[in-house]
């Protein structure tokens, strides 16, 4: 649906520390249209598969953590499964997720991944396109009764209150990447607003003291939330130290074996023929070639849609580059995104704690949904 576009929003998303509201000089957020929904379609065909995809994801762990073989599969290191084996032990909390979906409107949504240990794009889902949807109303450009689905920013406060009230937690990312700093910047905020004290520091300037990780005060660091894949921590150095038992990390460890493609295949496995999942093996599965003509081949380990490649009958529609793939591919039945005027849509589902909470909507003239496709907000109508 087309909207008119705030003349101040510019000065508006500087206000509020959205600087990557346009990228590389082409807006990333999108201010001029929007997705309108009923509430049947996000209750039905969003919402509550969404909260049955997640238990159905933290039931299967169990059978994970207790095959070497399925390990194997999902190419986790050797010295990290005690690591992930004790986190799941301990049932460690997780904090939020982002399941990307592929849905028309029409017939039930399918998972195309499970963004379940360092998701983005959690800023503008949570609060931007809220405070969208009120600009919208106030000025009528949308009636005064449309809604969104989006309690993210309330249920990541109380997440945090749950999680994290009364202690220091530190945040970290990589340098010089502005999304990644505004999303733990963000989330900061919404810890501290449940009675936790923070600091920021980057993943490069983490030390080692002993058996703790400690920042650049030295001060032990107990309390960690990481926008850093747990695969790329795996493959440090460090990992390998006994401090890696002694500071609690946000996500989890056992978030390693979500985060993985390989979930898709394991999913399937469990539970084929389910209406939200589409048919995935590993690539080395001899039932992978029932899926030759028409599928999406996927790393195990790619992220924002790195080194993705997508057949459709039986010929190279859309591929991207990376670094990915020595550590394996699954393969997953091709189920183009729709396109609205003429770009591909997909949704993202977050969950927080185990409550599905809202959406934030990506689109992109490319079948491959990549960290700068367009975000466009969403209404209930």
């Amino acid at each position: 649906m087309r909207i008119a576009p705030r003349p101040d929003f510019a000065d508006y998303a500087r206000e509020i520390g959205f600087e990557y509201h346009t990228i590389d000089g082409k807006p990333y957020w999108q201010d001029e249209a929007y997705y309108a929904f009923t509430l049947r379609q996000i209750e039905d065909d969003l919402e509550a598969p969404s909260e049955e995809l997640a238990a159905m994801c933290v039931d299967l762990i169990d059978s994970i953590v207790a095959s070497e073989a399925k390990l194997d599969r999902l190419r986790i290191p050797a010295h990290a499964r005690p690591l992930i084996a004790e986190s799941w032990k301990r049932r460690d909390p997780s904090l939020y997720g982002r399941f990307d979906l592929v849905y028309d409107g029409r017939g039930p949504a399918r998972l195309l991944e499970y963004n379940a240990d360092t998701p983005t794009s959690l800023f503008e889902a949570g609060v931007v396109q809220w405070h969208w949807l009120e600009n919208a109303r106030d000025r009528g450009a949308l009636p005064s009764d449309a809604d969104q689905f989006n309690s993210i920013h309330d249920r990541l406060i109380d997440r945090w209150r749950e999680l994290a009230a009364g202690q220091h937690v530190h945040f970290t990312c990589m340098k010089g990447n502005v999304e990644d700093e505004s999303t733990i910047s963000y989330l900061a905020d919404c810890a501290v607003q449940a009675g936790a004290s923070t600091s920021a520091i980057y993943i490069d300037d983490i030390g080692l003291s002993g058996d703790r990780f400690v920042d650049m005060a030295m001060k032990p660091i107990d309390h960690l939330f990481k926008l850093y894949p747990w695969e790329w921590m795996f493959g440090d150095e460090f990992s390998r130290s006994a401090a890696m038992s002694s500071t609690d990390f946000m996500e989890p460890a056992w978030k390693a074996l979500l985060s993985n493609k390989g979930l898709l295949a394991l999913l399937w496995e469990k539970a084929p023929g389910h209406p939200n999942l589409l048919p995935a093996y590993f690539e080395n599965d001899p039932k992978a070639a029932s899926l030759a003509r028409n599928h999406v081949r996927k790393p195990l380990y790619s992220r924002e849609g790195a080194n993705v490649e997508i057949v459709d009958r039986g010929r190279v529609a859309a591929q991207s580059d990376g670094t990915y793939g020595a550590e394996g591919y699954v393969l997953q039945e091709l189920a183009m995104a729709p396109r609205f005027d003429g770009l591909h849509t997909i949704i993202g589902s977050w969950i927080v704690g185990d409550s599905a909470c809202g959406i934030g909507i990506r689109e992109d003239p490319s079948a491959i949904t990549g960290n700068t496709s367009c975000f466009a907000p969403h209404a209930i109508l």
